[in-house]
């Protein structure tokens, strides 16, 4: 480690004298990656997007069996054959300037949020006026029914639908806004951020739980800490000797290499979450050589979905799933559809062969990887190799995961800058139907990164918000996923559960992502 980066750890860990005078009220932990961005409108990175539900609430919330509930709302009327809906706030919301949570900073926040979001776009598309009848009704009139409302404002996947100030909410949705203030559990405390070292956030005194039992990010969210730190560590056996040395207290992520050291220590304890996330080799489809999709296609026949999920989780029974399509495996939309082309028996040669029919000529293929990220370092690496034996000409350009997150915006060619292949990931609930998942939608410069255009899942999604049941939106879905590996938006690397390690005695996690309300000391 250099002087620098030793200086930093250093300070990182040791918060000028709150943690000695706070002791069990702390709760030091490791995030995957450092917190680049603060914006969990502006971003999709999912460390974006835990830093934002500490700091900001959301009008309803998702529970851990999927479902929605009234999180900021206390609930809603639907008139008028659904095209009329009242949300109301519940009593003795506010911000963590002081300020009382109204129904104008609702308005404000959910026009911002649905200019960034998916899901939003579709209910502004149906919506012909959101406005505040007063303080605390927030009315929407619809041209036509949307029974998904409260799903699409209860989403807990990137963007974050987050209820900020009106006065934030009016920034420009493409700029970062320039202060955190929410109405959620904890304060974040700006002046104490050490960018790619630490970030801290206190306990907010005025935060007001709703009733109900805790369920993802549904329910009370009762803080016991007065004080949360992220520490940014270099890599995971400095995070693995820090807990052992009880300098933090929760890695989000355990690497399984460590796994068993972590294991004899009596004082560390290590969870499968029960909660899966799906991982995605993204290409980008604006440039050669994934604009043609046959090229595309010619990666299937030598992937295997184990090779990835190994590397990255090793072999631990149970950590992962492969032979997963484009929807969360064992849910109402999953099928078999199209899983012949990761099922059928593995060749490179029949790789090679395909690529060269399909008429890949040696262009250089430039691929993004996050060496300070090693959940996607470990796909990268196996990602690069799997290219290269099947013929590509592969340049691997590394970088810390807050530069990559900025550089996948760029729509350049990979000579100006741009890329090719990037690794990424989305939460089981962002995988659940053809609406939320970020990484189906298929609408050309309108879609997440890489920018897939394929009007044939376009009008399936469309398809599917119509259905009349759920019969039929599962065969509209196998139709989809069929056509998926056709079209290929992305390629489907497995699906994982996280493997987090903490010291003995923190109980009560939440599941899902990684959540700082509930969580408590014995």
């Amino acid at each position: 480690m250099s002087l620098t980066r030793r200086h930093a750890l250093v300070a990182a860990l040791a918060a000028p004298g709150i943690g000695a005078a706070q002791g069990q009220r702390l709760l030091r932990y490791v995030p995957q990656a450092d917190l680049a961005s603060l914006d969990p409108i502006w971003t999709t990175a999912t460390v974006t997007l835990i830093h934002g539900f500490m700091v900001f609430d959301t009008l309803y919330a998702m529970d851990a069996q999927y479902e929605v509930h009234p999180q900021m709302a206390a609930g809603h009327l639907v008139e008028d054959e659904g095209r009329r809906w009242t949300i109301t706030l519940r009593d003795g919301l506010r911000f963590h300037d002081g300020e009382p949570v109204r129904a104008r900073d609702c308005v404000a926040s959910i026009r911002r949020w649905a200019q960034r979001d998916m899901f939003g776009a579709e209910l502004l598309a149906v919506t012909d006026e959101i406005a505040a009848r007063d303080d605390r009704d927030i009315v929407f009139r619809l041209k036509r029914p949307f029974p998904l409302l409260p799903r699409a404002l209860g989403k807990v996947t990137s963007p974050l639908p987050a209820i900020m100030p009106e006065r934030l909410a009016q920034t420009d949705p493409h700029r970062q806004v320039a202060e955190m203030i929410g109405s959620g559990p904890y304060r974040f405390l700006a002046n104490e951020r050490l960018a790619g070292a630490r970030v801290a956030y206190a306990r907010f005194e005025g935060y007001q739980p709703r009733g109900g039992t805790p369920s993802r990010s549904a329910g009370p969210k009762r803080a016991h800490f007065d004080r949360v730190e992220w520490h940014v560590l270099p890599d995971p056996s400095t995070a693995a000797a820090a807990l052992l040395n009880g300098e933090v207290d929760w890695l989000e992520i355990a690497q399984n290499d460590l796994a068993p050291m972590l294991r004899r220590n009596r004082n560390v304890a290590l969870n499968l979450v029960d909660d899966r996330s799906s991982s995605v080799m993204r290409l980008n489809h604006l440039h050669p050589p994934f604009d043609n999709p046959a090229i595309r296609r010619a990666i299937l026949p030598a992937l295997r979905q184990e090779d990835f999920m190994t590397a990255a989780f090793g072999s631990e029974a149970g950590a992962w799933n492969k032979d997963v399509g484009c929807f969360l495996s064992g849910t109402p939309m999953a099928s078999d559809a199209g899983l012949e082309a990761l099922r059928s028996p593995r060749s490179v040669e029949r790789a090679r062969a395909a690529l060269a029919e399909a008429g890949y000529r040696g262009e250089r293929v430039v691929m993004l990887q996050a060496n300070d990220f090693p959940l996607l370092k470990a796909f990268g690496e196996v990602g690069a190799d799997l290219l290269q034996r099947i013929g590509m000409h592969v340049d691997v350009q590394g970088g810390d995961w807050g530069t990559i997150v900025q550089r996948r915006a760029r729509r350049e060619p990979a000579e100006r800058g741009g890329w090719n292949v990037f690794f990424s990931g989305f939460s089981g609930a962002g995988t659940l139907d053809p609406v939320a998942h970020l990484g189906l939608r298929a609408h050309g410069a309108q879609a997440w990164f890489g920018w897939p255009d394929s009007p044939t899942i376009e009008a399936l999604r469309r398809d599917w918000l119509d259905a009349p049941s759920l019969a039929e939106q599962q065969r509209i879905c196998r139709d989809i996923q069929a056509r998926f590996f056709e079209d290929l938006p992305y390629i489907p690397i497995g699906e994982y559960y996280r493997l987090t390690a903490h010291r003995r005695g923190l109980l009560d996690f939440p599941t899902g992502l990684p959540a700082f309300w509930g969580v408590r000391r014995a």
